[in-house]
């Protein structure tokens, strides 16, 4: 009977442990690599060392994000054919940087305001099946850090020049 205890509760632990490593180690979420380094959006809220939200109120934001339909006039352009031309740019590793987009804003965390028109903090020209505008946005921001007091808020800035899908 005990090892039937046991045994009942074991299980949904290693449930939760699988469905977790999938989760993380997955890269099916969008990804871009900046460098060595990949920014990566999880669900997982927990895991994320960034977390951003967005609003439409542009008072309430810490970041303006401007859609532009130019590609030149962009401070970032993200263009894929959904296909993940570039398989092995975004895998798992310790400097992978996890992004949550949440609900509302967190503490300390960046609040987007995203618009076509200006003025913006970054210009963004999206173009892609895998990706919306506001997850591109919310990659963007993540990689970029926190602003907050500190201008890296404990990051250093991703350059935005390098990144593959």
């Amino acid at each position: 009977m005990l090892r039937l205890k046991i045994l009942a509760s074991v299980v949904p632990l290693l449930a939760a442990a699988v469905f977790a490593r999938a989760e993380i180690g997955s890269v099916s979420h969008p990804c871009i690599a900046l460098g060595d380094t990949s920014v990566e959006l999880t669900s997982l809220f927990w895991t994320a060392g960034v977390h951003v939200a967005f609003t439409e109120d542009p008072e309430r934001a810490t970041v303006r994000v401007q859609i532009t339909d130019d590609a030149d006039a962009a401070d970032f352009a993200l263009v894929d054919d959904g296909l993940g031309s570039e398989p092995d740019s975004c895998q798992a590793n310790p400097a992978t940087r996890l992004v949550s987009i949440a609900a509302q804003p967190v503490d300390g965390g960046q609040v987007i305001y995203l618009s076509t028109d200006g003025p913006a903090d970054y210009r963004i020209y999206v173009r892609s099946r895998s990706f919306s505008q506001r997850e591109a946005a919310a990659l963007i921001v993540g990689a970029h850090g926190d602003t907050h007091g500190d201008p890296h808020g404990g990051h250093r800035p991703l350059p935005l020049q390098a990144a593959s899908l």
